[in-house]
Protein backbone atom coordinates (compact mmCIF):
# COMPACT_ATOMS: atom_id res chain seq x y z
CA UNK A 1 0.00 0.00 0.00
CA UNK A 2 2.90 2.36 0.97
CA UNK A 3 4.67 1.61 -1.86
CA UNK A 4 1.05 2.56 -4.40
CA UNK A 5 1.18 5.57 -2.46
CA UNK A 6 4.36 6.51 -3.37
CA UNK A 7 3.98 5.72 -7.20
CA UNK A 8 0.65 7.63 -7.24
CA UNK A 9 2.44 10.39 -5.83
CA UNK A 10 5.35 10.32 -8.31
CA UNK A 11 2.85 9.91 -11.28
CA UNK A 12 0.94 13.01 -10.01
CA UNK A 13 4.08 14.74 -9.71
CA UNK A 14 4.96 13.52 -13.44
CA UNK A 15 1.96 15.06 -14.47
CA UNK A 16 1.86 18.34 -13.09
CA UNK A 17 5.73 18.62 -14.73
CA UNK A 18 4.29 18.17 -17.96
CA UNK A 19 0.90 20.20 -17.69
CA UNK A 20 3.03 23.25 -16.76
CA UNK A 21 6.00 21.96 -19.78
CA UNK A 22 3.30 22.52 -22.25
CA UNK A 23 0.89 25.28 -20.99
CA UNK A 24 0.35 27.59 -24.49
CA UNK A 25 2.45 30.00 -23.69
CA UNK A 26 0.19 32.35 -25.87
CA UNK A 27 -2.81 31.73 -23.52
CA UNK A 28 -0.68 32.66 -20.41
CA UNK A 29 0.34 35.70 -21.79
CA UNK A 30 -3.08 37.05 -22.48
CA UNK A 31 -4.07 35.61 -18.70
CA UNK A 32 -1.23 38.23 -17.69
CA UNK A 33 -1.95 40.48 -19.58
CA UNK A 34 -5.95 40.70 -18.35
CA UNK A 35 -4.47 40.19 -15.03
CA UNK A 36 -1.85 43.26 -15.67
CA UNK A 37 -5.03 45.87 -16.64
CA UNK A 38 -7.32 44.72 -13.94
CA UNK A 39 -4.36 46.03 -11.53
CA UNK A 40 -3.94 49.10 -13.75
CA UNK A 41 -7.69 49.89 -13.33
CA UNK A 42 -7.19 49.40 -10.27
CA UNK A 43 -4.40 51.56 -9.30
CA UNK A 44 -6.09 54.63 -11.13
CA UNK A 45 -9.85 54.42 -9.92
CA UNK A 46 -9.30 53.47 -6.24
CA UNK A 47 -9.05 57.36 -5.39
CA UNK A 48 -12.45 57.71 -6.34
CA UNK A 49 -13.85 54.67 -4.61
CA UNK A 50 -12.39 55.60 -1.41
CA UNK A 51 -10.75 59.04 0.27
CA UNK A 52 -9.55 59.08 3.93
CA UNK A 53 -10.99 55.96 5.19
CA UNK A 54 -14.23 56.07 3.73
CA UNK A 55 -16.21 54.91 1.02
CA UNK A 56 -17.05 57.55 -1.52
CA UNK A 57 -19.03 55.66 -4.08
CA UNK A 58 -20.37 51.91 -2.69
CA UNK A 59 -20.51 50.58 -6.43
CA UNK A 60 -16.77 51.75 -7.44
CA UNK A 61 -15.66 50.49 -4.39
CA UNK A 62 -17.53 47.17 -4.65
CA UNK A 63 -15.86 47.31 -8.44
CA UNK A 64 -12.25 47.63 -6.34
CA UNK A 65 -12.74 44.59 -4.05
CA UNK A 66 -13.91 42.44 -7.22
CA UNK A 67 -11.09 43.40 -9.70
CA UNK A 68 -8.67 42.51 -6.53
CA UNK A 69 -10.28 39.25 -6.13
CA UNK A 70 -10.21 38.47 -9.64
CA UNK A 71 -6.47 39.50 -10.20
CA UNK A 72 -6.04 37.33 -7.21
CA UNK A 73 -7.65 34.02 -8.87
CA UNK A 74 -6.23 34.73 -11.91
CA UNK A 75 -2.77 34.92 -10.71
CA UNK A 76 -3.65 31.61 -8.66
CA UNK A 77 -4.20 29.99 -12.16
CA UNK A 78 -1.14 30.91 -13.67
CA UNK A 79 1.78 27.95 -14.61
CA UNK A 80 3.96 27.02 -11.67
CA UNK A 81 7.20 29.36 -11.32
CA UNK A 82 9.84 30.18 -8.67
CA UNK A 83 7.97 33.78 -8.72
CA UNK A 84 4.12 32.49 -8.48
CA UNK A 85 4.08 32.36 -4.64
CA UNK A 86 5.41 35.77 -4.08
CA UNK A 87 2.57 36.85 -6.78
CA UNK A 88 0.12 35.38 -4.58
CA UNK A 89 1.48 36.77 -1.52
CA UNK A 90 1.14 40.44 -2.94
CA UNK A 91 -2.07 40.11 -4.95
CA UNK A 92 -3.65 38.46 -1.01
CA UNK A 93 -2.02 42.03 0.95
CA UNK A 94 -3.46 43.94 -2.42
CA UNK A 95 -6.87 42.66 -1.18
CA UNK A 96 -6.40 43.26 2.79
CA UNK A 97 -5.30 47.00 1.73
CA UNK A 98 -8.76 47.58 0.15
CA UNK A 99 -10.52 45.58 2.41
CA UNK A 100 -9.09 47.85 5.42
CA UNK A 101 -9.65 51.29 2.96
CA UNK A 102 -6.41 52.30 2.66
CA UNK A 103 -5.03 55.60 0.86
CA UNK A 104 -5.10 55.71 -2.54
CA UNK A 105 -1.66 56.08 -3.04
CA UNK A 106 -0.90 53.07 -0.66
CA UNK A 107 -3.36 50.75 -2.95
CA UNK A 108 -2.32 52.22 -6.10
CA UNK A 109 1.86 51.52 -5.27
CA UNK A 110 0.83 47.60 -4.37
CA UNK A 111 -1.31 47.55 -7.10
CA UNK A 112 1.47 48.70 -9.53
CA UNK A 113 4.42 46.65 -7.60
CA UNK A 114 2.21 42.92 -7.84
CA UNK A 115 1.54 44.29 -11.89
CA UNK A 116 5.33 44.92 -12.51
CA UNK A 117 6.20 41.97 -10.65
CA UNK A 118 3.68 39.81 -12.53
CA UNK A 119 5.10 41.15 -16.13
CA UNK A 120 8.52 39.99 -15.19
CA UNK A 121 7.57 36.56 -14.70
CA UNK A 122 4.97 36.37 -17.07
CA UNK A 123 6.22 38.65 -19.58
CA UNK A 124 4.15 39.78 -22.81
CA UNK A 125 4.95 42.66 -25.50
CA UNK A 126 5.41 46.05 -23.60
CA UNK A 127 5.40 48.43 -27.05
CA UNK A 128 5.23 48.00 -30.60
CA UNK A 129 7.66 46.74 -32.61
CA UNK A 130 7.92 49.89 -34.91
CA UNK A 131 6.77 53.47 -33.84
CA UNK A 132 2.93 53.73 -34.26
CA UNK A 133 1.42 55.79 -37.29
CA UNK A 134 -0.51 58.55 -34.92
CA UNK A 135 -2.16 60.07 -38.68
CA UNK A 136 -3.55 56.57 -39.27
CA UNK A 137 -4.68 56.73 -35.14
CA UNK A 138 -6.37 59.92 -35.64
CA UNK A 139 -8.63 58.19 -38.82
CA UNK A 140 -9.23 54.98 -36.81
CA UNK A 141 -9.97 57.22 -33.35
CA UNK A 142 -12.69 59.08 -35.70
CA UNK A 143 -14.16 55.85 -37.10
CA UNK A 144 -14.55 53.61 -33.85
CA UNK A 145 -14.28 56.03 -30.42
CA UNK A 146 -15.29 59.08 -31.36
CA UNK A 147 -19.20 58.04 -31.08
CA UNK A 148 -18.54 57.66 -27.67
CA UNK A 149 -15.27 59.59 -26.20
CA UNK A 150 -16.05 62.99 -28.26
CA UNK A 151 -14.03 63.91 -30.85
CA UNK A 152 -11.50 65.55 -28.70
CA UNK A 153 -11.51 62.48 -26.61
CA UNK A 154 -14.00 64.77 -23.78
CA UNK A 155 -16.02 61.89 -22.64
CA UNK A 156 -18.99 63.87 -24.80
CA UNK A 157 -20.12 62.16 -28.21
CA UNK A 158 -23.37 61.68 -29.19
CA UNK A 159 -23.83 58.59 -27.52
CA UNK A 160 -22.02 59.02 -25.27
CA UNK A 161 -24.92 60.86 -22.77
CA UNK A 162 -26.82 57.08 -23.35
CA UNK A 163 -24.21 54.91 -21.56
CA UNK A 164 -23.85 54.05 -17.96
CA UNK A 165 -21.48 54.56 -16.52
CA UNK A 166 -20.71 57.40 -19.11
CA UNK A 167 -17.14 57.20 -21.46
CA UNK A 168 -13.95 57.90 -20.13
CA UNK A 169 -12.62 61.56 -20.60
CA UNK A 170 -9.44 60.68 -22.39
CA UNK A 171 -8.41 64.93 -21.41
CA UNK A 172 -9.18 64.37 -17.31
CA UNK A 173 -5.60 65.60 -16.54
CA UNK A 174 -5.87 63.35 -13.29
CA UNK A 175 -6.64 60.24 -14.83
CA UNK A 176 -4.22 61.04 -18.11
CA UNK A 177 -1.25 61.05 -15.56
CA UNK A 178 -1.56 58.04 -14.08
CA UNK A 179 -2.32 55.82 -17.23
CA UNK A 180 0.21 54.55 -19.53
CA UNK A 181 -0.15 53.75 -23.37
CA UNK A 182 0.18 50.20 -22.25
CA UNK A 183 -2.91 50.31 -20.14
CA UNK A 184 -4.31 51.96 -22.87
CA UNK A 185 -3.58 49.50 -25.46
CA UNK A 186 -5.15 47.03 -23.19
CA UNK A 187 -8.05 48.36 -22.71
CA UNK A 188 -8.52 49.43 -26.53
CA UNK A 189 -7.64 44.72 -27.59
CA UNK A 190 -9.80 43.23 -24.22
CA UNK A 191 -12.75 45.63 -23.47
CA UNK A 192 -13.93 46.67 -20.11
CA UNK A 193 -16.21 43.76 -18.48
CA UNK A 194 -19.31 46.04 -17.18
CA UNK A 195 -18.73 48.42 -19.32
CA UNK A 196 -20.05 49.49 -22.71
CA UNK A 197 -15.92 49.60 -24.19
CA UNK A 198 -15.79 46.47 -26.31
CA UNK A 199 -12.42 45.08 -26.92
CA UNK A 200 -11.38 45.89 -30.48
CA UNK A 201 -8.99 42.57 -30.78
CA UNK A 202 -10.31 42.85 -34.78
CA UNK A 203 -8.01 45.64 -35.37
CA UNK A 204 -4.53 44.82 -35.73
CA UNK A 205 -1.89 44.97 -33.27
CA UNK A 206 -0.32 47.67 -35.13
CA UNK A 207 -3.41 49.66 -35.26
CA UNK A 208 -4.14 49.31 -31.49
CA UNK A 209 -1.02 50.47 -30.54
CA UNK A 210 -1.54 53.64 -32.75
CA UNK A 211 -4.94 54.02 -31.18
CA UNK A 212 -3.59 53.57 -27.87
CA UNK A 213 -0.76 56.54 -28.12
CA UNK A 214 -3.13 58.80 -30.24
CA UNK A 215 -5.20 58.15 -26.85
CA UNK A 216 -2.33 59.05 -24.68
CA UNK A 217 -2.15 62.50 -26.30
CA UNK A 218 -5.44 64.25 -26.15
CA UNK A 219 -4.91 65.38 -22.22
CA UNK A 220 -2.10 66.91 -23.53
CA UNK A 221 -2.20 70.52 -25.62
CA UNK A 222 0.44 71.82 -28.30
CA UNK A 223 2.19 74.42 -26.06
CA UNK A 224 3.20 71.17 -23.85
CA UNK A 225 4.20 69.02 -26.63
CA UNK A 226 6.04 72.31 -28.19
CA UNK A 227 8.24 73.06 -24.60
CA UNK A 228 8.65 68.83 -24.43
CA UNK A 229 10.18 68.97 -27.78
CA UNK A 230 12.39 71.82 -26.72
CA UNK A 231 13.29 70.15 -23.75
CA UNK A 232 14.31 66.93 -25.59
CA UNK A 233 16.51 68.53 -28.07
CA UNK A 234 18.56 70.05 -24.67
CA UNK A 235 18.62 68.28 -22.20
CA UNK A 236 20.45 64.45 -22.75
CA UNK A 237 18.60 63.34 -19.10
CA UNK A 238 15.29 62.91 -21.58
CA UNK A 239 16.34 61.18 -23.94
CA UNK A 240 17.69 58.56 -21.27
CA UNK A 241 14.40 58.99 -19.72
CA UNK A 242 12.83 57.22 -23.01
CA UNK A 243 15.43 55.07 -24.64
CA UNK A 244 13.20 53.11 -26.35
CA UNK A 245 9.43 52.55 -27.40
CA UNK A 246 9.14 50.31 -24.51
CA UNK A 247 9.99 53.30 -22.00
CA UNK A 248 7.53 55.21 -24.13
CA UNK A 249 4.54 53.15 -23.48
CA UNK A 250 5.11 52.12 -20.35
CA UNK A 251 6.13 54.59 -18.68
CA UNK A 252 3.20 57.36 -16.80
CA UNK A 253 3.50 60.65 -15.95
CA UNK A 254 2.95 60.29 -12.37
CA UNK A 255 5.94 58.32 -12.54
CA UNK A 256 8.29 60.26 -14.46
CA UNK A 257 7.40 63.45 -11.67
CA UNK A 258 9.26 61.39 -9.29
CA UNK A 259 12.42 61.82 -11.25
CA UNK A 260 11.69 65.54 -12.41
CA UNK A 261 9.40 68.52 -11.80
CA UNK A 262 6.16 67.67 -12.65
CA UNK A 263 5.45 70.40 -15.54
CA UNK A 264 8.65 69.07 -17.33
CA UNK A 265 7.47 65.51 -16.92
CA UNK A 266 4.37 66.20 -18.38
CA UNK A 267 5.35 68.67 -20.99
CA UNK A 268 8.16 65.49 -22.19
CA UNK A 269 5.31 63.03 -21.77
CA UNK A 270 3.23 64.99 -24.60
CA UNK A 271 5.93 65.21 -26.69
CA UNK A 272 7.32 61.80 -26.81
CA UNK A 273 3.57 60.17 -26.82
CA UNK A 274 2.89 62.50 -30.11
CA UNK A 275 6.23 61.88 -31.56
CA UNK A 276 7.31 58.27 -30.70
CA UNK A 277 9.65 57.60 -33.64
CA UNK A 278 12.16 60.00 -31.46
CA UNK A 279 12.80 57.12 -29.21
CA UNK A 280 13.96 55.17 -31.78
CA UNK A 281 16.35 57.62 -34.08
CA UNK A 282 17.83 59.24 -31.14
CA UNK A 283 19.24 56.01 -30.08
CA UNK A 284 20.52 54.74 -33.42
CA UNK A 285 20.12 51.38 -34.89
CA UNK A 286 22.66 49.81 -33.02
CA UNK A 287 23.02 48.08 -29.82
CA UNK A 288 19.41 47.02 -28.12
CA UNK A 289 17.41 48.45 -30.77
CA UNK A 290 19.00 46.21 -33.23
CA UNK A 291 18.69 42.97 -31.12
CA UNK A 292 15.01 44.31 -31.40
CA UNK A 293 14.72 44.50 -34.77
CA UNK A 294 16.69 41.26 -35.26
CA UNK A 295 14.68 38.96 -33.17
CA UNK A 296 11.28 40.14 -34.61
CA UNK A 297 12.94 39.73 -38.08
CA UNK A 298 14.04 35.99 -37.04
CA UNK A 299 10.75 35.34 -35.72
CA UNK A 300 9.16 36.65 -39.22
CA UNK A 301 11.53 33.68 -40.50
CA UNK A 302 10.42 31.13 -38.36
CA UNK A 303 7.06 31.63 -39.11
CA UNK A 304 7.50 31.56 -42.65
CA UNK A 305 9.46 28.27 -42.41
CA UNK A 306 13.00 29.63 -43.05
CA UNK A 307 14.86 28.12 -40.23
CA UNK A 308 18.05 29.22 -41.54
CA UNK A 309 17.63 32.47 -41.98
CA UNK A 310 15.39 32.54 -38.31
CA UNK A 311 18.70 31.02 -36.99
CA UNK A 312 21.03 33.49 -38.22
CA UNK A 313 19.15 36.18 -37.50
CA UNK A 314 18.71 34.94 -33.68
CA UNK A 315 22.57 35.22 -33.04
CA UNK A 316 22.67 38.24 -35.20
CA UNK A 317 20.83 39.47 -32.39
CA UNK A 318 22.91 38.43 -29.91
CA UNK A 319 26.61 39.52 -31.75
CA UNK A 320 25.49 42.37 -33.28
CA UNK A 321 22.91 44.02 -30.77
CA UNK A 322 23.37 42.34 -26.93
CA UNK A 323 27.05 41.68 -27.40
CA UNK A 324 29.00 44.88 -27.24
CA UNK A 325 27.16 46.53 -24.39
CA UNK A 326 27.99 43.17 -22.19
CA UNK A 327 31.32 44.90 -21.24
CA UNK A 328 29.48 47.32 -19.64
CA UNK A 329 26.33 45.88 -18.19
CA UNK A 330 28.74 43.08 -16.79
CA UNK A 331 29.92 46.20 -14.49
CA UNK A 332 26.87 46.97 -13.15
CA UNK A 333 24.51 44.11 -13.13
CA UNK A 334 25.94 40.78 -13.44
CA UNK A 335 22.40 38.92 -12.56
CA UNK A 336 20.89 40.86 -15.38
CA UNK A 337 23.66 40.02 -18.11
CA UNK A 338 23.47 36.21 -17.38
CA UNK A 339 19.41 36.33 -17.25
CA UNK A 340 19.85 37.69 -20.87
CA UNK A 341 22.40 35.25 -22.07
CA UNK A 342 20.77 32.32 -20.78
CA UNK A 343 17.07 34.19 -22.63
CA UNK A 344 19.30 34.53 -26.31
CA UNK A 345 20.88 30.83 -25.54
CA UNK A 346 16.90 29.55 -24.81
CA UNK A 347 15.70 31.06 -27.75
CA UNK A 348 18.28 29.75 -30.17
CA UNK A 349 17.62 26.72 -28.35
CA UNK A 350 13.95 26.81 -28.86
CA UNK A 351 14.66 27.88 -33.00
CA UNK A 352 16.82 25.20 -33.30
CA UNK A 353 14.13 22.56 -31.76
CA UNK A 354 11.54 24.36 -34.11
CA UNK A 355 9.19 25.28 -30.52
CA UNK A 356 7.87 28.29 -32.33
CA UNK A 357 5.34 29.37 -29.61
CA UNK A 358 8.51 29.07 -27.01
CA UNK A 359 10.42 30.96 -29.33
CA UNK A 360 7.91 33.99 -29.38
CA UNK A 361 7.37 33.64 -25.62
CA UNK A 362 11.20 34.01 -25.03
CA UNK A 363 11.55 37.02 -27.60
CA UNK A 364 8.60 38.34 -25.37
CA UNK A 365 10.70 37.78 -22.18
CA UNK A 366 13.88 39.54 -23.99
CA UNK A 367 12.24 42.44 -25.10
CA UNK A 368 11.20 42.94 -21.58
CA UNK A 369 14.81 42.07 -20.22
CA UNK A 370 16.27 44.75 -22.36
CA UNK A 371 14.24 47.28 -21.43
CA UNK A 372 16.01 46.61 -17.69
CA UNK A 373 19.26 46.71 -19.71
CA UNK A 374 18.05 50.11 -20.79
CA UNK A 375 17.28 51.19 -17.42
CA UNK A 376 20.32 50.06 -15.46
CA UNK A 377 22.70 51.62 -18.27
CA UNK A 378 20.75 54.49 -18.74
CA UNK A 379 22.26 56.29 -15.73
CA UNK A 380 25.40 56.75 -17.66
CA UNK A 381 24.43 58.76 -20.11
CA UNK A 382 23.31 61.56 -17.71
CA UNK A 383 27.12 61.76 -16.60
CA UNK A 384 28.87 64.24 -18.38
CA UNK A 385 31.92 63.49 -16.07
CA UNK A 386 31.80 60.12 -16.63
CA UNK A 387 31.84 60.76 -20.40
CA UNK A 388 34.38 62.94 -20.06
CA UNK A 389 36.95 61.03 -17.69
CA UNK A 390 36.14 58.03 -20.31
CA UNK A 391 37.16 59.80 -23.21
CA UNK A 392 40.30 61.84 -21.49
CA UNK A 393 41.43 57.94 -20.50
CA UNK A 394 41.34 56.55 -24.37
CA UNK A 395 43.14 60.00 -25.01
CA UNK A 396 45.96 58.83 -22.40
CA UNK A 397 46.30 55.81 -23.49
CA UNK A 398 46.64 56.17 -27.32
CA UNK A 399 48.96 58.63 -26.76
CA UNK A 400 51.05 56.64 -24.20
CA UNK A 401 50.78 53.58 -26.94
CA UNK A 402 52.16 56.14 -29.44
CA UNK A 403 55.00 57.70 -27.41
CA UNK A 404 55.81 53.89 -27.13
CA UNK A 405 55.86 53.32 -30.48
CA UNK A 406 58.16 56.38 -31.09
CA UNK A 407 60.43 55.37 -28.24
CA UNK A 408 61.10 51.89 -29.82
CA UNK A 409 61.60 53.14 -33.21
CA UNK A 410 64.43 55.25 -32.06
CA UNK A 411 65.92 52.92 -29.64
CA UNK A 412 66.01 50.35 -32.78
CA UNK A 413 67.29 52.93 -35.18
CA UNK A 414 70.02 53.96 -32.71
CA UNK A 415 71.43 50.31 -32.00
CA UNK A 416 71.38 49.77 -35.67
CA UNK A 417 73.33 53.21 -35.87
CA UNK A 418 71.41 54.69 -38.28
CA UNK A 419 71.02 57.96 -37.12
CA UNK A 420 70.57 60.14 -40.45
CA UNK A 421 67.17 59.08 -40.32
CA UNK A 422 66.44 60.11 -37.15
CA UNK A 423 64.92 63.41 -38.17
CA UNK A 424 62.88 61.52 -40.17
CA UNK A 425 61.03 59.98 -37.34
CA UNK A 426 61.43 63.38 -35.51
CA UNK A 427 59.65 64.77 -38.20
CA UNK A 428 57.23 62.36 -38.05
CA UNK A 429 55.79 62.86 -35.09
CA UNK A 430 55.73 66.52 -34.62
CA UNK A 431 54.21 66.42 -38.02
CA UNK A 432 51.41 64.44 -36.38
CA UNK A 433 51.19 66.46 -33.30
CA UNK A 434 50.45 69.70 -35.37
CA UNK A 435 47.91 68.08 -37.41
CA UNK A 436 46.13 66.69 -34.88
CA UNK A 437 45.66 70.66 -32.98
CA UNK A 438 44.43 71.79 -36.58
CA UNK A 439 41.97 68.79 -36.82
CA UNK A 440 40.70 69.67 -33.48
CA UNK A 441 40.21 73.49 -33.89
CA UNK A 442 38.66 72.67 -38.03
CA UNK A 443 36.35 70.20 -35.79
CA UNK A 444 35.27 72.72 -32.97
CA UNK A 445 35.17 75.64 -35.03
CA UNK A 446 32.74 73.50 -37.52
CA UNK A 447 30.55 71.72 -35.03
CA UNK A 448 29.93 75.29 -32.95
CA UNK A 449 29.20 76.94 -37.02
CA UNK A 450 26.59 74.37 -37.82
CA UNK A 451 25.29 74.57 -34.01
CA UNK A 452 24.55 77.86 -34.75
CA UNK A 453 23.05 77.82 -38.10
CA UNK A 454 21.09 75.38 -36.75
CA UNK A 455 19.80 77.73 -33.36
CA UNK A 456 19.29 80.00 -36.01
CA UNK A 457 16.88 78.74 -38.90
CA UNK A 458 15.13 77.54 -35.95
CA UNK A 459 14.67 80.99 -34.66
CA UNK A 460 13.32 81.69 -38.04
CA UNK A 461 11.05 78.89 -38.75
Amino acid sequence: MQALRILSAVLFSWFMVISVAHADPLATQDKAKQTWQLLDYLAVDYGGAVRDGKVQSASEYEEMKEFAATAGQQIATLPSTPALPELKRQATALSELIAAKADAKTVADSAHSLAAALVKAYPFPLSPSTPPDLTRAKVLFEANCAACHGATGRGDGPLGAKLTPPPIAFTDRGRARSRSVLALYQVISQGVAGTSMPSFATLSDEDRWALAFFAGTLSHDDAMRARGEESWGRDATAKAVFPDLAAAATLTEAALSERMPPDAARDLTAYVRSHPEVTVTANGTGGLGLARARLQESLAAARAGDQANATRLGLSAYLDGFEPLEPALRARNQALLTEVENAMLAYRGALASGKLEQADATAQKLDYLFAQVDTELGADKAEPLTTFIASITILLREGVEALLIVVGMLAFLKKAERRDVLAYVHGGWLTALACGGLTWAMATYFVGFVALTVKQLARLC
